[in-house]
């Protein structure tokens, strides 16, 4: 037994020794293999007497087996330690960026939303929303539109599948949408804007089927004309960074609004590009008027004793106006070098107090 103990000794010293796989598949061979120590040592129980394989025979087998589990052990090691330096030598920081510097930038659109939802935030409005299919109920008929009105034809609303009573939802065509179920649930004093996606049937440079727009609406009982003047002028200057704005209503006809007025806006336009608050010119910026009682009454607000004002423009012209964007259908192309251009980090965080653009 002390020769069994020795040779176990120097086995084990040998498996330990073993600095790869290919090492200790040569103490394998030697031990275990076909001609190895302990296979010749099994091999001569054949020759032994009953008695001495009694004897040997336990001793010889669990060598065998305690030079197999060591071997084992031993080799979950050195694979443990070959994927370690593989991993060390193979690993990418994935915490690094990949470019030099971030790609990302803000859309236009979606800064120039940031910063009107700001500006009338400031004013005291609150931001409502809805759907983008919605109701034509909602989308046309309490806002006082006829049903033969142009807006309702299959050339200028995209209409979704008939339900099963007949009726036909649409891609809104406006956020007005929004100020009819404001006031279905809400009761006066109602002091909201709407920004959101609106859809139409047109498309060329300075209009997109798919467009952003932000209308407003003020309900209570004393508001009027004057106060809807103020707020717009009040929007213009926060909004285009300028000292004073000056505006000029011109009569005109929407449907939901009696009186009805558009709204110029005093600007220069020379030298290549648009400046506000100063020179001769006029540029249209906002629809508007006062609510029609209809579009009161069919949404349950008493007409005679609440009166309010809305008003309606493109985000998106906005956008345009502001950052000296061409065409708007660049918005929508997805390139990123345009964006790349016209775009914001996401560190052009929009505040009245430490400016809307960059």
């Amino acid at each position: 037994m002390t020769d069994i103990s020795t040779l176990e000794s120097l086995h084990l010293a040998n498996i330990a020794a073993a600095t790869d796989e290919a090492a200790l598949e040569v103490v394998r061979v030697a031990t275990l293999g076909k001609k190895g120590t302990i296979s010749n040592l099994l091999k001569s129980l054949g020759a032994m007497s009953p008695e001495e394989k009694k004897v040997n025979g336990p001793a010889f087998n669990g060598l065998r087996d305690r030079v197999q589990k060591a071997i084992a052990a031993r080799k979950g090691e050195l694979e443990e330690a070959a994927l370690n330096t593989r991993l060390a030598s193979e690993c990418v920081d994935i915490t690094l960026p990949v470019r030099p510097e971030p790609q990302g930038t803000v859309h236009p659109v979606s800064q120039v939303f940031d910063e009107v939802v700001a500006i009338f935030a400031d004013l005291g409005f609150s931001v409502a929303e809805g759907p983008d299919v919605e109701f034509d109920d909602y989308n046309f008929t309490k806002l006082n539109t006829p049903p033969d009105h142009p807006a309702r034809q299959m050339q200028d609303t995209f209409y979704m599948a008939p339900q099963t009573d007949g009726s036909r939802h649409v891609l809104r065509t406006q956020t007005s949408a929004v100020q009819v179920r404001t006031m279905l649930v809400q009761k006066p004093p109602i002091r909201i804007i709407s920004p959101g996606r609106t859809y139409r049937r047109d498309s060329d440079a300075t209009h997109s089927p798919m467009f952003h727009q932000i209308e407003g609406l003020v309900v209570d009982e004393v508001t009027h004309l004057g106060h809807l003047k103020w707020t717009l002028e009040e929007f213009l200057k926060a909004f285009f960074e300028i000292d004073h704005a000056e505006l000029r209503a011109r009569p005109s006809y929407f449907p939901f609004t009696e009186p009805s007025l558009e709204w110029d806006v005093r600007c220069d336009r020379s030298g290549g590009h648009i400046k506000f608050g100063t020179g001769n010119d006029w540029l249209e910026i906002f629809g508007s008027g006062m609510v029609n009682p209809h579009v009161l009454e069919n949404c349950g607000i008493d007409s005679k004793k609440f009166q309010g004002y809305a008003f309606g423009g493109g985000i998106d012209r906005l956008a345009m106006l502001k950052y000296g964007i061409p065409d708007i259908r660049s918005f929508f192309e997805s390139d990123l070098r345009w964006l790349k251009a016209y775009g914001f980090t996401a560190f052009d965080i929009p505040t009245l107090d430490g400016g809307l653009s960059r």
